[in-house]
């Protein structure tokens, strides 16, 4: 395979490298199972990585994670990837928990226009990799409407002017 070809998802867009360290460090701090060791540091070092020595296989492999992230908090969870991950796929909501708090739907917000738009843009570049997340193209474009609603619905009631826009 020829190297353009091969490394042609770097020139993609920069948008996850600028956006999601914060945003997701934000995600994974709110996480019971320790992830609050994740700084914004730690996931800049991280994404830095990926993009230099990673490959698109593990790209688009830590954007399922944010993907997971995303979705987890549009359904009202906290619970880490697998739980809310699939309640998010069902359309469901969490047991019992209470809704995400105001910064934490930004931020997820944040991060799933980020990675929704990066998988949009996948239709361009040659090989399978579009087909490959179709799966999380549709999952992060529920958890963005769903996310767009509660991030509206916190500013209304905060006395925000809903027509004032998303940011």
């Amino acid at each position: 395979m020829h190297g353009s070809r091969r490394n042609a998802w770097l020139g993609l867009t920069p948008e996850p490298e600028r956006e999601l360290p914060h945003a997701v460090a934000r995600l994974r701090a709110r996480l019971p199972d320790g992830a609050a060791a994740s700084t914004e540091a730690a996931e800049r070092r991280r994404v830095e990585r990926l993009v230099l020595h990673g490959n698109r296989r593990s790209w688009l492999g830590y954007l399922r994670e944010v993907a997971e992230l995303v979705a987890d908090v549009a359904a009202g969870g906290s619970g880490g990837r697998a739980g809310g991950a699939a309640r998010a796929a069902a359309g469901g909501a969490a047991g019992g928990e209470g809704p995400p708090g105001p910064g934490t739907v930004e931020a997820a917000l944040v991060a799933g226009e980020v990675v929704l738009a990066h998988h949009q843009m996948l239709i361009g570049l040659p090989g399978p990799d579009y087909d490959r997340v179709a799966a999380d193209r549709a999952l992060l474009t529920r958890a963005v409407d769903r996310l767009r609603r509660l991030s509206l619905s916190a500013r209304a009631s905060a006395g925000h002017h809903p027509e004032a826009g998303l940011r």
